[in-house]
């Protein structure tokens, strides 16, 4: 072989390994930041445009593009192209397992009881828990949301399309629930002092549980008035 050659089959081969590098940066991204209700394909597109995952394919381009330009024999150009199609079938591959990590982290359930909080927010996050556990609920918890003496609210994502308020308009009564708003944007019920609201976000929505007297969302409170409620990141 050429010096040439040679070259090119040390570029091949830098590429190769960037390729796996890649994938090991995308489904590490796709396990930790990845959305839980994206499919396959759309879990991909979203890594490659909003994470390192598009820049770690387009490092493996560059050197792809170069491996094409020196070449000096077919098989080798070939090659060339070849890694980052393969690398994207590979990441389109690795993405719902990725997905699938993530979604083992999460509950079934809004959880607001933690270790260690101090009164009287442990007593607050013990009520709101109580008004949760009594009620049948979709999508999954991250854990993510807030909590405080005023009522405690978790974001959930769903992988499906599900009207979120016709299943509480439903799963509410049931558990012994009273509807007391119902706009069509969201939905509160009352139940024994307690208060229970749902709002649909885009991929999901986001629970709130407190008081009866309390406006949900920490809606009122110093700070948080005109902040956005539905979290970016479901």
């Amino acid at each position: 072989m050429t010096g040439r050659a040679v070259s090119v089959v040390v570029l091949l081969a830098v590429e190769a390994g960037l390729a796996l590098l890649a994938v090991l940066i995308h489904s590490g991204f796709m396990a930790v930041y990845g959305r839980v209700a994206d499919t396959a394909f759309e879990g991909l597109t979203w890594g490659l445009t909003a994470g390192p995952s598009g820049m770690a394919l387009g490092l493996v381009a560059v050197v792809a593009v170069v491996g094409l330009v020196l070449s000096p024999r077919l098989w080798m150009r070939l090659t060339a192209v070849a890694i980052p199609v393969l690398l994207l079938l590979v990441m389109l591959a690795v993405t719902p397992l990725a997905l699938a990590q993530k979604i083992g982290k999460y509950d079934s359930s809004p959880q607001c009881v933690t270790e260690g909080t101090d009164e009287p927010m442990a007593s607050a996050d013990r009520e709101a828990q109580r008004a949760f556990d009594s009620i049948e609920h979709i999508g999954l918890y991250s854990g993510g949301g807030m909590s405080g003496v005023v009522g405690c609210s978790r974001g959930f994502a769903i992988s499906e399309d599900v009207d979120v308020l016709q299943h509480y308009r439903s799963a509410l009564p049931e558990a012994g629930w009273e509807v007391v708003e119902d706009d069509g944007r969201h939905l509160r019920a009352h139940h024994e002092g307690l208060a229970f609201e749902v709002m649909p976000c885009p991929g999901g929505g986001i629970v709130w549980a407190g008081s009866e007297d309390e406006p949900a969302y920490g809606q009122g409170t110093p700070g948080l008035a005109g902040t956005e409620i539905c979290p970016h990141d479901l």
